[in-house]
């Protein structure tokens, strides 16, 4: 399968910190990688840095992206290239609506003007696939928005902007059961129907349970330290992340 997102030995810092080291990553277009991970392994810092957050500083390595090197990259022009990243905590944007917002991020995306009635017609349909209230189109970007609706928020910009890989970073995280199966099945139909690559950072497994897993990642300390196939999830939710702390303290130790 052709590399859709390639990582070469990517290390990174925040400030003069080093939180990523020595990344190694292949993505084949149309499969899902989960990366797992305890807290405070850089599962997010790789997520933000490659969408290209100024606060993250590749410091070796490169990011090619359907073959190009766009490790230098401003995050405006990723986004236009068809990366897309579903924030943990999705921030509010006062005084521009969801449906503004989502016109003119497809605008910015494509380079071709929104024709109105027939984005309204799709987005209209994508909210009531969603099972959100259509009154949300109109409201400011996650103002008022509960947990749930905010992450409804992120999958439905996902389902409009159809980008060729999304990163979703605990998307998740704070979700009751409906909510996360809703999320979920948002998450399939981009996957089924619009064949995209996924990487899915997470720390629960309940948004896996109706998705196809092509390849797992074990993140500890700013390196992959193990990688598998979808079982390799099962396999984290019976033992947990013990047995890697274990294999990291002990490639530390490799003189």
């Amino acid at each position: 399968m052709d590399k859709l997102l390639e990582l070469q030995n990517l290390s990174v810092n925040i400030e003069k910190k080093q939180v990523l080291n020595g990344i190694n990553l292949s993505v084949g277009a149309g499969e899902t990688h989960v990366l797992m991970g305890p807290n405070g392994a850089g599962k997010s810092t790789l997520g933000y840095t490659l969408m290209g957050n100024p606060r993250y500083t590749v410091s070796d390595g490169k990011i090619f992206f359907d073959g190009e090197d766009i490790t230098s990259l401003a995050a405006d022009k990723r986004a236009a290239k068809g990366l897309f990243l579903s924030f943990q905590q999705p921030l509010e944007v006062p005084g521009i609506s969801l449906e503004s917002f989502i016109r003119n991020a497809l605008q910015q995306t494509t380079g071709e003007r929104v024709k109105l009635f027939q984005f309204q017609k799709q987005l209209k349909a994508m909210m009531q696939f969603l099972n959100m209230d259509d009154s949300y189109a109109g409201r400011d970007l996650n103002v008022g928005f509960s947990g749930g609706e905010r992450k409804k928020s992120e999958i439905l910009q996902l389902l409009m902007l159809n980008p060729k890989l999304a990163i979703l970073d605990e998307t998740d995280s704070g979700l009751d059961v409906d909510a996360v199966r809703t999320v979920s099945k948002g998450i399939e139909e981009y996957q089924k129907r619009m064949n995209g690559a996924l990487i899915i950072i997470t720390h629960s497994t309940k948004i896996l349970e109706s998705l196809k897993v092509d390849h797992t990642h074990v993140l500890v300390k700013g390196r992959i330290v193990k990688s598998g196939d979808g079982s390799l999830v099962e396999e984290i939710n019976e033992k947990g992340f013990e047995q890697f702390l274990t294999q990291e303290r002990e490639f530390l130790e490799i003189p």
